[in-house]
C-alpha cells in the first residue's frame, strides 16, 4: 500500500522545528516520526533537587571507596582458614565471603552513581543529527570538539565538585583491590634462583649408588648424574633443590677440550656441568659419546660438551653453567664453588 492509498486523517500531522514530524508524500513515503517534547526533570528547574541528587551520587561514590577499604581489610585480617555459616548457603569461607560482599560492593556503587549521575544531573535532551560521510571535513571536526564541550559542560563536571572529587576516589581507590591481590603470588624469589646447594667441599654424590664418586668411578665417555652431598631424596625440599642442583659428569681427553677455562675447571678431563636445559628447564639425559654433545629430549636442544657446553642447535638461549671441580683429600671429586651463573632458562631480573 502506498503513502497515496493511507486517509489523509491518519497520516502524521506537520510539526515545526522543534522536533515535529513531516507529511508522508509521493517523493517522502518515510516521513520523519520527530521527537517526542522534552519533559523537564524536577533536578532541571528545582536546584534542591539537584543538590540532593548531587548528594546522592557522592554517597555511593563514598560507599565505594569504603568497600574498597573493607577489601583490603578483609584481605588483611581474615584468616584464610576461617567458616561463616550464611543462611541459606551454609558454611563458607569468611574471606572469600567478605572479599566478595566489598569487591561486588565496590563496583555496583560506581556504577550506580554514574548511572544517576546521568539520569538526574546530565543534560538528557535529545538532539537530532543528519547523516554525514566517513570522511570528516574540517567543519564537522569542529562541529565534534564544540559539541564535546558542550557535553562537558552539560556534564556539570566542573560545577559538581563533591562528585568530581568523589568519583576521582572512587575510582583511585579501587584498583587498589587488585594490588593487593599480589600477594597471592607468593613471596618474591630473592637470589634463590641465583645460588643453588653447591658450594666448596661439597663432595659429588652418585644419583644411582647415593656414593661420593672417585675420578676412578668415571670412565672416558661415560655419562654420569650426581647430587650435593646431604641432599637426601627423602628431605622436603628434594625435588626443589634437585631442580637447581642437578649435575652431570663426563670424561673426556684432556686434549679434546677445546674451552680454555672448561679445561681449567676440570680435574683429569672429568668436566661438570648442569644438566637442567637452559631453554625451558628439561633434564638432559642424551649424550654422543664420539661428538661429545648432549641433547635435550623435550626440544632438541644440543650442547658440545668440549667447548664449554655452548648452544649448537635448537633454542636454547645460553651455555649450560658448568661446575668447578677438584678432589678432596679422601680422593672424592668435590665442588670448588657454586655454579659460574644462575642455572636453567634466563628470567626477567637476571643480568
Amino acid at each position: 500500500m502506498s503513502s497515496q492509498d493511507i486517509p489523509e486523517e491518519n497520516l502524521p500531522a506537520e510539526q515545526d522545528a522543534h522536533g515535529a514530524v513531516s507529511v508522508a508524500d509521493e517523493n517522502d513515503p518515510f516521513a520523519d516520526p520527530g521527537l517526542p517534547p522534552h519533559e523537564h526533570r524536577v533536578q532541571d528547574i528545582d536546584e534542591r533537587a539537584a543538590r540532593r541528587s548531587e548528594r546522592v551520587v557522592a554517597f555511593l561514590f563514598t560507599l565505594s571507596m569504603l568497600a574498597t577499604v573493607g577489601f583490603i581489610a578483609s584481605y588483611v585480617a581474615i584468616p584464610s582458614d576461617k567458616s561463616i555459616f550464611v543462611f541459606p548457603i551454609g558454611h563458607i569461607s569468611a574471606l572469600n565471603f567478605a572479599l566478595g560482599l566489598t569487591l561486588g560492593t565496590a563496583l555496583f556503587t560506581i556504577g550506580a552513581g554514574a548511572v544517576h549521575w546521568a539520569r538526574t544531573l546530565m543534560s538528557d535532551v535529545e538532539i537530532a543529527d543528519e547523516r554525514h560521510a566517513i570522511e570528516a571535513p574540517p567543519e564537522v571536526k569542529a562541529k565534534v570538539l564544540a559539541d564535546f564541550k558542550e557535553g562537558a559542560k552539560e556534564s556539570a563536571l566542573g560545577r559538581r565538585k563533591l562528585i568530581r572529587n568523589t568519583m576521582f576516589g572512587a575510582l583511585a581507590l579501587f584498583p587498589l583491590s587488585g594490588v593487593v591481590l599480589l600477594r597471592d603470588l607468593g613471596p618474591l624469589p630473592g637470589t634463590k634462583l641465583r645460588h643453588t646447594l653447591w658450594s666448596k667441599g661439597k663432595l659429588l654424590v652418585n644419583m644411582n649408588t647415593n656414593l661420593p664418586l672417585r675420578p676412578s668411578d668415571v670412565a672416558v665417555g661415560s655419562l654420569t648424574f650426581a647430587k650435593p652431598e646431604g641432599l637426601e631424596e627423602t628431605d622436603e625440599d628434594f625435588q626443589t633443590e634437585i631442580a637447581k642442583a642437578a649435575l652431570m659428569i663426563v670424561r673426556l681427553q684432556p686434549d679434546n677440550i677445546k674451552d680454555k677455562r672448561e679445561l681449567e675447571w676440570a680435574h683429569e678431563g672429568i668436566v661438570a656441568f648442569s644438566k637442567i636445559c637452559t631453554h625451558v628447564g628439561c633434564p638432559i639425559s642424551l649424550y654422543e659419546q664420539q661428538t661429545h654433545h648432549v641433547l635435550c629430549p623435550c626440544h632438541q636442544s644440543t650442547f658440545d660438551l668440549s667447548d664449554g657446553a655452548r648452544v649448537i642447535f635448537g633454542p636454547a638461549g645460553h651455555a649450560l653453567p658448568q661446575l668447578r671441580i677438584g678432589v678432596s683429600d679422601e680422593g672424592y671429586l668435590e665442588a670448588l664453588g657454586d655454579f659460574d651463573e644462575p642455572v636453567g632458562p634466563a628470567f626477567w631480573e637476571r643480568g
